[in-house]
């Protein structure tokens, strides 16, 4: 019997795999340090958890709408107000599971077999993956570290086909933590306007930006941009909620409600105690979040400077996220053992074989020369794993 060609296309996320991978190694008793995870490492905070607690006192256990709870989508509707200036209507909101659910609706809803959609790389691994579920194709725009990993219009007018009909923006992005200004996301929504493509926006990081760069929403820049602009965020990375899997969309009613259509005959409504709790979050004082963003940032700024002081390694600062990219190029050649390292995938095997410290391979997000590091582990793992990096490049001939 065959199988779906189409499901056997589709990569596992890697990132997910190296973190079990770690789990695994810990559970058998090695000491693994381990720089995979995309969570905070954060309980999410006393507040969220006894609204869920009450919600399930007051027995809201039951099946809710399929596209979220309308108290939550209020909720929703205010936080884009007050933080993004962008007004919307409860109709123009779908609460999903996760904002990786937002993603996969999203790309149902826009394309037909064979559309085209712009993704820059580096990317996050579910992108072109969810594209091709859902019949697309992903063209990948290579960009440059020394230009912060973004987009350039002459890169875009070189993706750009007859079959292209939407480019994604990630801002703040993982993996590279970059954040585009506002007079670059001008330029990407003018290029969208020129082009009549629709635009999304994965602002899953929106929170998590640290010094002087601001988050802007690029469907806040015009009429136009808001027409054509997808809109995805969620509670998961903000407020320290990952396994709660809760996320939003906002875009035109009747994007949302093919969206609303799809999910409900997929996974119906997401859960409903989580529903409950991120109505808590949204609605809980800002400033809750403000220790967890410091701290990011005191993590942040010791990688940084740690990873610039060994030898034939380096990475830029990110503005935003909690994540590292490391260049690893100056290592290609080098051995172990007589072990070569020829790209990210051999570098994190042996990292991970001679100093269990856990890296995600940059091949995963389509580039070899990097692996990607996370910042959202303890200032104790990340000082350890960077000395044991160390080692190991010195070990290296």
């Amino acid at each position: 019997m065959t199988l779906s060609k189409k499901a056997q296309q589709i990569q596992p996320s890697i990132t997910l795999a190296i973190t079990a991978k770690a789990k695994e190694m810990r559970s058998n008793g090695i000491d693994v340090v381990g720089f995979g995870a995309g969570e905070p490492d954060f309980n999410t905070p006393k507040n969220i958890q006894d609204a869920a607690i009450e919600a399930i006192k007051k027995g809201y256990t039951k099946y809710t709408p399929a596209s979220g709870i309308v108290e939550l989508k209020k909720a929703i509707v205010n936080k884009f107000y007050k933080d993004n200036n962008l007004k919307y209507n409860t109709n123009q909101i779908i609460v999903s599971t996760g904002a990786k659910q937002c993603l996969a609706n999203t790309f149902s809803a826009v394309l037909n077999p064979g559309d085209e959609v712009i993704i820059p790389i580096p990317y996050w691994v579910s992108y072109p993956e969810l594209v091709k579920l859902a019949d697309g194709i992903p063209v990948f725009v290579k960009t440059d570290e020394k230009n912060g990993f973004k987009y350039t219009i002459e890169s875009l007018n070189k993706a750009l086909t007859e079959k292209t009909k939407m480019i994604l923006v990630n801002s703040p992005n993982n993996p590279t933590g970059t954040v585009y200004t506002k007079e670059e996301l001008r330029e990407i929504a003018e290029f969208a306007e020129k082009h009549d493509l629709f635009i999304l926006s994965d602002e899953i990081y929106e929170k998590l930006i640290y010094g002087e760069s601001k988050h802007i929403s690029i469907a806040s820049l015009s009429d136009d941009a808001y027409s054509r602009t997808i809109v995805i965020n969620g509670v998961s990375k903000t407020y320290a909620m990952t396994g709660w899997r809760i996320g939003y969309a906002a875009a035109s009613e009747k994007i949302i409600k093919l969206m609303s259509n799809i999910q409900s005959h997929t996974t119906s409504n997401p859960n409903s105690i989580a529903q409950y709790a991120s109505l808590e979050a949204l609605n809980s004082d800002p400033s809750d979040i403000d220790n967890m963003i410091k701290e990011f940032k005191r993590r942040r700024d010791f990688m940084i400077g740690r990873v610039n002081s060994i030898d034939n390694i380096s990475c830029r600062k990110p503005e935003g996220a909690f994540y590292v990219m490391m260049n690893i190029s100056g290592l290609f050649g080098k051995k172990s053992d007589e072990i070569e390292i020829k790209d990210s995938l051999s570098f994190s095997q042996m990292l991970l074989e001679k100093q269990k410290v856990a890296v995600v391979p940059g091949a995963g997000f389509g580039v070899d020369n990097y692996v990607r590091l996370s910042y959202a582990t303890s200032m104790e793992n990340i000082q350890e794993g960077l000395n044991r990096i160390d080692q190991f490049v010195k070990s290296l001939n």
